[in-house]
């Protein structure tokens, strides 16, 4: 009988994810009232030391799939490896987080394993009838499905900054286990040599607690260093909307919307931003949203918590100084 919660762990740099560790610390509670078993899962090369990363947030069990094939992300080593284990364990329930690779990796596996997911969810609950059942935005962010789990495993990416990270308790002892990476030469079609990663003292825009976003309104990318400085002072991520980027002003990787990242920080301040449905699809399920914006009419403002109507040349500076005294 399918038993166990599982948490596939995505690493990086040596560490676990955040948002990994804010599906351990949810599924903690959902565990505790079903009386399933945690497992956090780690694939990847050299990740032993991460076990007892992953143990203070709730897991009662960590299989470790340690194997320098799975050194770096790919989709056919990591489908087959975590496919074949997930048919021989048969967990009730493996959830991950809905980043780059979550995305790539759990449809993947739904279709080897023959059941359906549900994707970018903003929330996750159990109950008599339903083992697991999520929340999930739909029509950009103007709706939600509430999505029961019928299949088993019930298989599930969560959108980040969803789920409070619990108080780490350092006296949790899991079960550490080694499980082989079975891996099929076939699946073996793709071989990442090198990935190159920026650069940042910032934190990557999809974990971001704070997001500091410029739009049209920037008039020019010689403007981005005023949201910089605040960022760095607030320890924030730097956004943009998509008329920023489509006006080639800041790379597209830092593009908050539908068709750019979807973000859920804690605090999300728009700068110039119109509000436009593309872009709030991406940010909608920010705690706190505060706008900037000269026109008083601006869409941002239906959705923000706080609103300045002001121009941000000014605005922006003196929330900087604010933020340093605050800081000091």
């Amino acid at each position: 009988m399918a038993k166990g919660i599982w948490i596939i762990a995505e690493q990086s740099k040596s560490e676990i994810r955040k948002v990994s560790l804010e599906l351990l610390s949810r599924a903690r509670q959902i565990a505790d009232a079903t009386g399933e078993p945690l497992v956090a899962v780690i694939p990847g090369y050299g990740v032993a030391d991460l076990a007892g990363k992953a143990a203070p947030y709730g897991a009662d069990k960590v299989i470790l799939i340690d194997d320098e094939r799975l050194a770096k992300y790919t989709t056919g080593a990591y489908t087959s490896a975590l496919g074949k284990l997930i048919k021989k364990e048969e967990p009730r329930a493996v959830l991950m987080g809905n980043t780059a690779v979550g995305k790539d990796l759990a449809p993947r596996l739904a279709q080897r394993l023959g059941v359906g997911m549900a994707s970018d969810c903003t929330g996750m609950e159990t109950d008599a009838a339903n083992f697991l059942s999520f929340r999930r935005p739909i029509y950009g962010g103007k709706a939600f499905a509430e999505v029961a789990a019928k299949s088993v495993p019930a298989l599930a990416t969560i959108r980040p900054n969803t789920f409070t990270l619990a108080e780490p308790d350092p006296s949790r002892k899991p079960e550490i286990v080694k499980a082989p990476a079975d891996i099929d030469a076939a699946d073996l079609r793709a071989v990442v040599k090198e990935v190159a990663l920026a650069v940042s003292a910032r934190p990557e825009l999809i974990e971001a607690d704070i997001i500091i976003s410029g739009g049209r309104g920037m008039k020019g990318p010689e403007n981005y260093k005023i949201l910089e400085e605040c960022a760095d002072v607030i320890g924030a991520a730097v956004g943009a909307s998509r008329a920023a980027v489509d006006a080639g002003w800041i790379d597209q990787k830092f593009q908050v919307g539908q068709t750019g990242k979807t973000v859920s920080p804690t605090l999300y301040i728009a700068c110039g931003i119109s509000g436009a449905i593309q872009h709030l699809a991406g940010m909608g399920s920010s705690k706190v949203i505060v706008a900037v914006n000269k026109d008083p009419e601006a869409n941002i403002f239906a959705v923000a918590d706080y609103g300045i109507v002001g121009d941000l040349f000014e605005v922006v500076p003196l929330l900087t100084e604010e933020f340093k005294k605050l800081a000091s």
